[in-house]
């Protein structure tokens, strides 16, 4: 019986660690949702798809899911330059948009878990400030 109770502890805490973390990242996809609506979907679409070879998709978009730190820096800071998405090499500008840094974190949460993408990882605040130009 003494082993039982710290194994429910346990269990209890983890399993409240795993439950703040999934209702924080819906909170932050939430908030995502609604600064990709204002300053992303012109360019990226409603669904992510982007435009061939002008605006990259981010929907099952291999490079926002194996270049997380430069997809954060491209939100945070804007992009210029040649990246390939998907096989294909976009050479287009995106601007600074003047985001905060939480903004940043919210829309990346959101992008990196819709429209076939999913990450293990939620991007807080904290790692976006930490990015530097």
């Amino acid at each position: 019986m003494k082993i039982l109770i710290p194994i429910y502890l346990i269990a209890v805490v983890f399993s409240s660690v795993f439950l703040f973390q999934d209702s924080e990242l819906k909170e932050s996809m939430k908030r995502g949702r609604e600064i990709y609506t204002d300053f992303c979907v012109t360019c990226h679409l409603q669904k992510g798809e982007g435009v061939a070879y002008t605006f990259p998709p981010l929907a099952r978009s291999d490079y926002l899911m194996n270049e997380k730190r430069e997809s954060i820096k491209a939100i945070k800071y804007g992009l210029q330059g040649e990246i390939t998405v998907n096989g294909i090499t976009y050479n287009s500008a995106m601007a600074d948009l003047g985001l905060e840094d939480e903004e940043v974190a919210d829309v990346m949460n959101y992008i990196s878990n819709s429209w076939g993408n999913t990450s293990d990882s939620i991007v807080t605040e904290k790692e976006v400030a930490s990015i530097q130009k």
